[in-house]
């Protein structure tokens, strides 16, 4: 009874909006140095927005039964579902899934787009990616001072990675990205890069004793501090990833059939920009942890003992 008399208030007033806006719009075309007339036209403008949602908002109540209050359940875990008889976790699948379509869109980038590369006549497209490749060799060798080979290029695909896991939520399913095994997995490959990069710089014995500096007994902590490097930059992607999920769910809980045309705007926050931060954040401190162990007394000895 309460949706129908919102539903017949929220569509006499759309109706009283639109008719005083094409009057409005009349008079406004007729004097348009009257500064009212206009006003009153952006006025009613804004008045049928804000009605034709309410309008809008009521019947999608109605269809789904009102709203269903604040109630969110969520698992650290993904789901599990069956496979051809194998037990999968969701989020899993819906990892594959993205690193498929990343994997189609890079090889359909490099058969149709590669060879129309020109440095005469560079395509609009060949810009983007030489300038989105540039920042991120460019961001790359500022942060860390050693020969980072290749780095880049995988930052690159985590990027790329990150993102798609992000997308995913724009069509209803749990981002990847908000399942702790898979940003452990994320923050297990960055613990493996600083130490590979570490002992490529400063060999074995130079990791060794930069741990060790400025004296052996910071060694034992020192391991300590590299083995939570994953785990911090795990549990701090998962969470931030995971508010968003909660954020929105929320929303819909809270504002039921409402949720019509708020979806799409909260949505390019908490689902593209808000994931854009996080992985901007999450190549930067590997970067910066990388970099870290790539410094070191050990190193600096050897180096001044070949200049000398």
């Amino acid at each position: 009874m309460k949706n129908m008399l919102f539903l017949g208030v929220s569509a006499a007033l759309s109706v009283v909006c639109l008719i005083g806006y094409f009057l409005s719009k009349s008079k406004a075309d007729s004097h348009p140095e009257d500064p009212k007339a206009k006003k009153r036209k952006k006025l009613f403008f804004i008045g049928v927005i804000l009605m034709g949602w309410f309008f809008l908002g009521t019947v999608c109540n109605i269809l789904l039964g009102g709203s269903k209050g604040i109630h969110v359940e969520f698992e650290m875990f993904s789901p599990r579902t069956e496979v051809f008889g194998i037990s999968f976790a969701e989020t899993s699948l819906i990892a594959i899934g993205v690193t498929g379509v990343i994997l189609v869109l890079a090889l359909w980038f490099r058969i149709f787009c590669v060879p129309k590369f020109s440095e005469d006549k560079p395509t609009k497209v060949q810009l983007v990616m030489e300038f989105a490749v540039e920042w991120i060799d460019k961001y790359t060798h500022s942060n860390v001072e050693a020969d980072t080979g290749c780095l880049s290029s995988y930052l690159m695909a985590l990027a790329l990675y990150m993102v798609g896991c992000a997308s995913a939520e724009l069509f209803g399913l749990r981002a990847p990205t908000s399942d702790i095994t898979v940003t452990f997995g994320m923050g297990l490959i960055t613990f493996i890069l600083i130490n590979y990069y570490s002992i490529r710089k400063k060999h074995l014995s130079g990791r060794i004793k930069g741990m060790a500096s400025p004296t052996p007994v910071v060694f034992p902590f020192r391991i300590i501090s590299d083995i939570a490097v994953p785990v911090s930059l795990a549990c701090r992607l998962f969470g931030n990833m995971l508010g968003g999920l909660i954020v929105m769910e929320l929303l819909k809980g809270a504002l039921g059939g409402y949720m019509f045309g708020v979806a799409p705007v909260a949505g390019l926050y908490f689902n593209l920009f808000h994931p854009l931060i996080q992985t901007y954040i999450f190549i930067t401190l590997s970067l910066t942890f990388i970099n870290e162990a790539c410094e070191g007394e050990g190193y600096h000895k050897k180096e001044k003992k070949a200049k000398a």
